[in-house]
C-alpha cells in the first residue's frame, strides 16, 4: 500500500513536471517569438547605435590624426621659424660684415685719396712764368696760334714721320698707306694723352702733367721704333706750349677776376667815402650856421645886458665864437677831403687770433671815419675782430699805401696774389719805414686781441674744470674699488 503511495505520488509530482515543462517551453516560444518581434521592430535603432559608435571611434581616430598633424605641423613651424631666425642672424651678421667692409673700402678710398692728393703736393715743385701777358685774351690769341701751328704741321706731315719706305705685298702704295695709317695713329694716342694732361692741369700739378707729356711722347715713340716711325720734336715742344700756355691763362683769368672784385670794392669804398665827405659837408654847414646864429643872438643881447648878465653874454660869446671856428675848420676840412681825392688814411692793422703774431695788413681808406672800414674787415669773415697799431693821414694816401707795400714786398703772406695785403714783418719796422715817408703819428705795440685772449682763458679754464672733473671720477672709481674689495 506504502508501495503505491509513493508510485503515486511520483507520477503526480512527474505529471506536475511534465505540466510545468510544457508551460516553460510555451512560453519560452512565445518569449522567442515575443524577442523576435522585438529584435526585428529595434534592429534599425541597434543598427544605428552602432553605426554612431563606429563613427565616433572612426571620428576619434581622425581626430587623433590630426591632432598628429597638428603637432608635426608645429614642430616643422617652429624648426622654420628656428631656421629663420638663424637666416636672420646670419643675414645680419653678413650685413654688419659687409658695412665693416664697405666702411674699409670708403676708409681705404679717403687714405688713397690722400695719398694721392700728398703725392701730388709732393710732386708739386715751383713753376717759372715763362710768359708775362697782361691779359687773358693774349693768352688766348697764343693758344690759337699754337694750335694753328701744330694743324699745320700735321697737314704737312712734319708732326709725325716715317724714315723708311715700306711695302705690303711688294706694292709700295699698300705701304705706304700702312705708314700714314700708324702715323695718325700715334698722333691720335699723343694728342690724347697730351690733351687730358692739359685739361686736368692746376696749380700743383703742371711740373706733373709736363712730365707725363714727356713720357706719353717717350713711349709712343719707342713703341713705333720698329717701324722707324715717330712724333717730332717740334710737335712736342708745341704741345708743352701748350700747356703752359692753359696754365698761365687759367692763373691770369683768376687774377682778373681778383682784380675786378678789388675795383668794385674800390668804388664801393670810394662811394662810400664820397656819401661820407658830402655828409660832413652838410652837417658842418648846418653846425656853422647854427653856432653863426647863436652868436648873432648873443651879441645882439649883448647891447641891451648889463653887470652880471653881461659878463655871462661875454663869457658865453666867447664859447660861441670857438664854436664857429671849429665848425668852419670842420667845414673846411670836408671840403678840403672832398676836393683832394687822394687824401686819406693808411692803416696798419693785426690780427692775432686769426693770423697769428708779426702779421698785418697795411690798407688805405678814404673814409671820414676811417674805424668804420677797420670794423667791416673784422666782419664774419674772420673770428676776431682786428687791432689798429696806427691810422696815418696823408693827402697822397694811394701813394703811402704804395709805397711802404714796395718797401715790405719780401715780406708779403702771400707770394702769388700781390693785392693781398699782408704781411710778416716785425712791427717796429713798418713803424720805421712809415716815418721815412713822413708818417707822424704813434705805434700802438701791443695789440688789445681782447676776445682772442678771453677765448684763451676760456679754453684754459675749461681745460682745468675738464682735468678736475676727471680727478673726480678717478677718486670716486678708486672708493668703489676699495669698498668691492671690502
Amino acid at each position: 500500500m506504502e508501495g503505491y503511495s509513493v508510485i503515486f505520488i511520483i507520477a503526480i509530482l512527474l505529471l506536475v513536471l511534465f505540466i510545468l515543462l510544457y508551460f516553460l517551453i510555451k512560453s519560452n516560444k512565445k518569449y522567442n517569438n515575443l524577442y523576435s518581434e522585438v529584435e526585428r521592430e529595434y534592429k534599425p535603432i541597434v543598427d544605428i547605435n552602432e553605426e554612431i559608435k563606429k563613427k565616433q571611434e572612426e571620428l576619434k581616430k581622425t581626430e587623433n590624426k590630426i591632432i598628429q598633424e597638428i603637432q608635426k605641423k608645429e614642430l616643422e613651424k617652429t624648426k622654420k621659424e628656428n631656421e629663420i631666425k638663424e637666416l636672420e642672424k646670419k643675414n645680419n651678421l653678413e650685413k654688419e660684415r659687409a658695412l665693416k667692409i664697405l666702411e674699409k673700402i670708403n676708409d681705404l678710398n679717403k687714405e688713397i685719396n690722400l695719398l694721392e692728393e700728398k703725392q701730388e703736393l709732393q710732386e708739386f715743385s715751383f713753376y717759372e712764368p715763362k710768359y708775362f701777358y697782361d691779359s687773358s685774351e693774349k693768352y688766348r690769341t697764343e693758344i690759337d696760334r699754337v694750335n694753328f701751328e701744330m694743324r699745320s704741321m700735321i697737314d704737312r706731315k712734319i708732326a709725325a714721320t716715317c724714315s723708311t719706305e715700306w711695302t705690303v705685298g711688294n706694292s709700295r702704295k699698300k705701304g705706304e698707306k700702312m705708314t700714314n695709317n700708324a702715323l695718325k695713329l700715334m698722333l691720335r694716342a699723343f694728342n690724347g694723352e697730351a690733351d687730358a694732361a692739359i685739361a686736368k692741369v692746376k696749380f700743383n700739378n703742371v711740373v706733373t702733367m709736363e712730365k707725363r707729356i714727356n713720357k706719353a711722347f717717350e713711349v709712343i715713340n719707342k713703341l713705333n721704333e720698329v717701324n722707324c716711325c715717330t712724333i717730332s720734336s717740334e710737335y712736342l715742344d708745341l704741345k708743352l706750349e701748350e700747356l703752359y700756355l692753359n696754365y698761365e691763362m687759367a692763373k691770369k683769368v683768376e687774377e682778373e677776376k681778383e682784380e675786378q672784385r678789388m675795383i668794385r670794392e674800390q668804388m664801393r669804398e670810394e662811394e662810400k667815402a664820397q656819401k661820407e665827405l658830402e655828409k660832413a659837408q652838410i652837417e658842418a654847414q648846418k653846425e656853422e650856421e647854427r653856432a653863426r646864429k647863436a652868436l648873432e643872438k648873443a651879441e645882439a643881447k649883448l647891447k641891451q645886458a648889463h653887470g652880471l648878465e653881461l659878463d655871462e653874454l661875454n663869457g658865453k660869446i666867447e664859447l660861441l665864437k670857438k664854436q664857429l671856428e671849429e665848425a668852419e675848420a670842420n667845414k673846411e676840412r670836408a671840403k678840403s677831403m672832398a676836393q683832394q681825392t687822394k687824401s686819406g688814411y693808411v692803416y696798419v692793422i693785426s690780427n692775432i687770433g686769426s693770423f697769428g703774431n708779426d702779421v698785418y695788413k697795411i690798407g688805405m681808406t678814404r673814409r671820414l671815419e676811417p674805424m668804420d672800414r677797420v670794423r667791416e674787415l673784422g666782419d664774419a669773415s674772420v673770428p676776431f675782430f682786428f687791432d689798429v697799431h696806427a691810422m696815418i693821414y696823408s693827402k697822397n694816401a694811394p701813394e703811402l699805401e704804395n709805397n711802404l707795400h714796395k718797401e715790405f714786398y719780401d715780406y708779403r703772406v702771400n707770394k702769388i696774389n700781390d693785392r693781398r695785403e699782408f704781411f710778416r714783418v716785425k712791427l717796429s719796422e713798418i713803424e720805421k719805414i712809415a716815418r721815412k715817408y713822413g708818417a707822424d703819428v704813434e705805434f700802438i705795440k701791443t695789440a688789445k686781441a681782447e676776445q682772442y685772449r678771453e677765448t684763451l682763458a676760456i679754453e684754459e679754464n675749461m681745460k682745468k674744470q675738464f682735468q678736475n672733473e676727471s680727478q673726480k671720477i678717478d677718486e670716486f672709481q678708486q672708493e668703489i674699488n676699495e669698498i668691492n674689495n671690502l
